[in-house]
């Protein structure tokens, strides 16, 4: 399919890698103007920005004014937003390791950078009567897990915002969906702080063997790619998907194994 974004300003938090950085790469290729933000930079999005087209800011999302100062970055008006950015620390120690200081850092970013983003961008979006928000949630918002306990209600407080937020923007012409992935060969699950290194430090076992594991729980036997969830990303932002609001699309491999 042929989108076209020409014309359009989009924001996309936590873009200098992942899921966000693919996500950044796919709507510039659409034809898109993108702002984009994250705590540091990487090779790869000082290379997207190389193109005029991709503008990115070093800013700390989970700080109360990082997310308004990365819109502002847009101008007047955002045509799209893809509240991306978010962590999952494991927590191989259970529920009674997780430190109110945990708890706190899994909100703000997994929750209330997206709130605070989507409170910037959306009076423009309202004047222009028309925008379209996309959040990257999870299968854990509805399936959640005990090794990542604080990241799954913290995903789930994210799908609850935005289903009710589409309730109240769509009669404006606003469309509000989330994306929930599975596991995801990025950093979060594969790099040296992600999941399966934080798993295999407390436990013993290899994390090529706990990844292994993950990957088998899917019908498909493996973990999704950054590229393949920014295609349904991208798509949800386009007029194809015009008149899709307030659903969530669930791209696990078969992992969930109920509707």
């Amino acid at each position: 399919m042929d989108i076209n974004l020409t014309g359009r300003t989009a924001v996309v938090t936590g873009g200098s890698k992942g899921i966000g950085l693919a996500v950044v790469r796919g709507l510039a290729a659409s034809g898109a103007r993108v702002i984009t933000g994250a705590k540091s930079r990487s090779p790869e999005i000082e290379e997207l920005t190389r193109d005029k087209q991709v503008t990115f800011a070093q800013v700390d999302l989970g700080e109360p004014d990082g997310p308004a100062r990365l819109v502002a970055m847009a101008g007047d008006r955002v045509d799209i937003l893809v509240n991306n950015v978010g962590s999952a620390r494991a927590r191989p120690g259970g529920f009674l390791t997780i430190t109110d200081e945990d708890w706190a850092a899994s909100l703000t970013l997994n929750l209330m950078a997206a709130v605070r983003t989507t409170r910037a961008a959306l009076p423009g979006m309202l004047t222009a009567g028309a925008g379209v928000i996309v959040m990257t949630c999870s299968v854990n918002a509805r399936l959640p897990d005990p090794a990542v306990l604080d990241y799954s209600a913290a995903k789930a407080a994210l799908a609850g915002f935005a289903k009710a937020l589409s309730k109240e923007v769509g009669p404006h012409g606003i469309r509000v969906n989330t994306v929930s992935p599975g596991p995801v060969a990025t950093d979060l699950w594969l790099g040296s702080d992600g999941v399966a290194s934080t798993v295999s430090r407390a436990t013993g076992a290899r994390p090529g063997d706990i990844q292994s594991q993950a990957a088998a729980q899917s019908l498909t036997g493996r973990f999704s790619q950054a590229a393949e969830i920014a295609d349904l990303i991208l798509y949800l932002v386009s007029d194809e998907a015009a008149n899709i609001t307030g659903s969530d699309f669930t791209i696990d491999g078969g992992l969930v194994p109920t509707l």
